[in-house]
């Protein structure tokens, strides 16, 4: 079972520079909406996992440049869950450029999660993550 989900993004006047190229480090929010839209549509928000008593820190992004985008432009953000069993969240990303079809970006990150209270590192999968992994066909 694959989980993914694709966001489309309109790039705004401020996320570019003088030139009309969009920052660098942009690309890593486009990330972030990514798996905000992820989160909404497979109920693993950060508000749903911080009721369940954690918070899950990024603690590795990494991001593969393409092509640029400039200010105008849309990107298509597709999120893709990676199955881990660590305790750990890991997503792969692509970013597209709908009107060419051309990659722009390709990229991953890797969450953690921290006990909400005590910020202690969980090495084991939360019970909660666990029953959401085997409700989307995961375990």
């Amino acid at each position: 079972m694959i989980l993914t989900e694709c966001t489309n993004i309109l790039i705004r006047f401020n996320e570019a520079d003088p030139l009309g190229i969009v920052w660098h480090g942009h690309y890593v929010r486009y990330f972030e909406d990514g798996r905000e839209a992820f989160g909404e549509k497979y109920g693993l928000r950060y508000l749903d996992i911080f009721e369940k008593g954690y918070t899950v820190p990024v603690v590795n992004i990494q991001c593969d440049y393409k092509r640029s985008l400039r200010y105008g432009d849309r990107v298509v953000v597709e999120t893709r869950f990676v199955d881990d069993m660590a305790a750990k969240i890991k997503f792969d990303y692509m970013l597209t450029n709908p009107a060419t079809g051309e990659v722009v970006a390709k990229g991953s990150s890797v969450q953690v999660f921290l006990d909400k209270e005590t910020s202690s590192l969980q090495l084991i999968a939360p019970a909660f993550f666990l029953e959401w992994k085997k409700a989307h066909g995961l375990v």
